[in-house]
């Protein structure tokens, strides 16, 4: 069996948060600008908290079946809840999104890479 790879993006809201929270969440938001924005094991965080309170987590994560994704997005959602209550922010509206990518039309780069890979065999 071959190994899948899942993207996972969690969003949500920023919630009854401090003076000090936002001030905090601010100071460190060069770290989580989405220009930056990418999936990782670990996730990604990306906000703007000075233009609205929503965030996004990006979560990478692989399977061996297309079932595998259910449990890599419960996964993805507790990392998320995790790290938002262990620093002790308040968020609303958790929601999830995953893709498979061995699902995924292939672009047009990927299409002609795999054209040229298939004519060389």
């Amino acid at each position: 069996m071959s190994t899948r790879t899942f993207r996972i993006t969690v969003r949500g809201a920023f919630d009854g948060l401090t003076g000090g929270q936002r001030a905090e969440l601010l100071a460190a938001a060069p770290e989580h600008d989405m220009l930056r924005a990418e999936f990782t094991a670990e996730g990604h965080l990306t906000y703007d908290l000075a233009a609205r309170p929503f965030f996004t987590f990006r979560f990478l994560d692989s399977g061996e079946a297309e079932q595998d994704i259910l449990d890599a997005t419960a996964r993805a959602e507790l990392a998320a809840e995790s790290w938002l209550t262990e620093r002790g922010y308040g968020f609303k509206q958790l929601r999830s999104q995953a893709q498979d990518l061995s699902l995924a039309p292939l672009g047009k780069r990927q299409r002609r890479e795999a054209a040229r890979a298939g004519s060389e065999a």
